[in-house]
């Protein structure tokens, strides 16, 4: 039958796209794909690539045409025409069993786990549940080959980056790679603070030879927010020397920060030279796609189930993992609380509940959003909450309603009073067209979190 050969076909594209990208990037998009039709006009073969949805569609489109023609052309031996469309899998059970392994029960035997715990790794932290995109790709590229290559691929590796961008899962990721190898090898995670107080603890009870022992036999060692050694004289003295008897064995570093070396005040020449003679990645945050495969790959962790249209809908909406993963939780809770499915509603009820800076919320002043809103967009203040229905005044103010709305959490009655007495059906249409303009348009996206940012 014509399916069951382009069913065959399209595992063996699978197949070869697999090699060329993520496990989280082929579970997010290419799982959700299947050969429709295949026909041969000519000597040019012509493939209808049917998608789960048009987000999905669009994104295999715009960003993987290129990689999905090569490898069929690489498959049928002819030049090939693609066309894309929404169209549902007929055969969606027998498409799952050449799905990413990426959720599979992995079968870990008791001397891998005991390894995990003495050494500090997280067993959740895998290349596997990590997912990559254009942000991010250097860093996981980097990782992937110091866990291949410990101690001579990159030495030191230096991750840097804003929070919640996923430095310390890769660094984790490799500290679980080398281990899964070989339960055997010594490795240990630890955080700047920990191995602070380690030192601290080692001078006050004079067992600094215990602790150099703990540290200076390590093959892999990995320290987050190396940033906290910065000026603690001892504590930098220590560490130097455990970097250079480390190195000189062939042992692997790997560190992570908020910001460059050269960046980081208080730190000794000598270290931050020896941070620089190896491979600095900085990791940027998660743009709109990669925020995407976050969110199902934490929701899948968590066992949630949500539909595509939702996640798209959080990951306009929330801008770094550790959001989303916190989100999350809270949804889950609040459906198992209230014995509901997940639903849009419920999701935009939870969609900015609180405002947090430094981890503290912070009551914000309606009058300080309208001010941001106009500078961001060069608007008088009269304008901004007038009559006109111009487009260059209504989506700011429509993105006005939104912000006070999930921001704030003000009423709907409230914020329509606040925009020139408005009905609050005006403002339930303003907040639901902006939820999912910023799914689509790239360019209102970078409207409101560069305003939400600013907040």
């Amino acid at each position: 039958m014509p399916e069951e050969k382009n069913t065959i076909i399209w595992k063996s594209v699978l197949e070869s796209i697999k090699i060329s990208v993520s496990p989280a990037i082929y579970s997010t998009w290419f799982s959700q794909t299947h050969l429709s039709s295949l026909k041969k006009e000519g000597e040019r073969s012509v493939a209808n690539i049917g998608c789960s949805s048009p987000f999905v569609k669009a994104t295999i489109e715009n960003r993987y045409f290129g990689l999905i023609e090569d490898a069929l052309k690489k498959e049928l031996g002819t030049p090939c025409d693609l066309v894309f469309v929404v169209k549902e899998n007929p055969f969606a059970v027998e498409a799952t069993s050449f799905s990413s392994p990426l959720f599979e029960e992995k079968g870990e035997s008791n001397s891998f786990r005991e390894s995990l715990e003495r050494s500090g790794v997280r067993p959740t932290f895998t290349f596997e549940n990590f997912a990559v995109s254009s942000s991010n790709q250097m860093a996981w590229a980097a990782a992937e080959a110091v866990s291949k290559n410990p101690g001579t691929s990159y030495n030191p590796l230096f991750l840097w980056g804003g929070v919640g961008v996923g430095k310390t899962h890769l660094m984790n990721a490799v500290g679980y790679s080398v281990l899964k190898k070989d339960t055997n090898k010594n490795v240990l995670f630890c955080t700047g603070e920990e191995f602070t107080n380690d030192i601290v603890e080692g001078i006050r009870n004079k067992t600094t030879q215990k602790f150099r022992n703990k540290y200076r036999k390590l093959q892999v060692l990995m320290i987050d927010d190396i940033q906290f050694l910065a000026g603690k004289d001892a504590v930098q003295e220590e560490f130097f020397h455990t970097f250079n008897a480390l190195v000189s064995v062939g042992g692997q570093v790997i560190l992570t920060s908020d910001r460059p070396p050269h960046e980081i005040s208080k730190l000794e020449e000598r270290l931050r030279s020896r941070f620089e003679a190896g491979l600095i990645v900085d990791v940027a945050p998660p743009d709109f796609e990669l925020r995407c495969a976050i969110t199902q790959i934490k929701a899948k962790e968590k066992g949630i189930e949500i539909p595509m249209d939702l996640v798209q809908i959080i990951a306009g909406n929330i801008g770094s993992a550790r959001q989303i993963e916190g989100f999350l939780i809270r949804l889950s809770s609040e459906a198992k609380l209230k014995k509901t499915e997940i639903t849009e509603e419920l999701i935009q009820s939870l969609l900015g509940k609180a405002v947090e800076t430094n981890g503290r919320k912070e009551k914000l002043d309606p009058k300080e959003v309208v001010k941001l809103v106009c500078g961001h967009f060069s608007l008088k203040k009269s304008d901004l909450l007038g009559t006109s229905r111009a487009r260059v005044y209504s989506l700011p103010r429509q993105i006005l309603m939104y912000l006070l709305r999930t921001e704030l959490k003000i009423p709907l009655s409230d914020v329509g009073k606040i925009i020139g007495g408005r009905d609050h059906t005006t403002v339930m249409h303003a907040v639901d067209k902006i939820t999912h303009l910023v799914i689509k348009d790239v360019n209102i996206r970078r409207d409101v979190l560069g305003i939400k940012n600013l907040l």
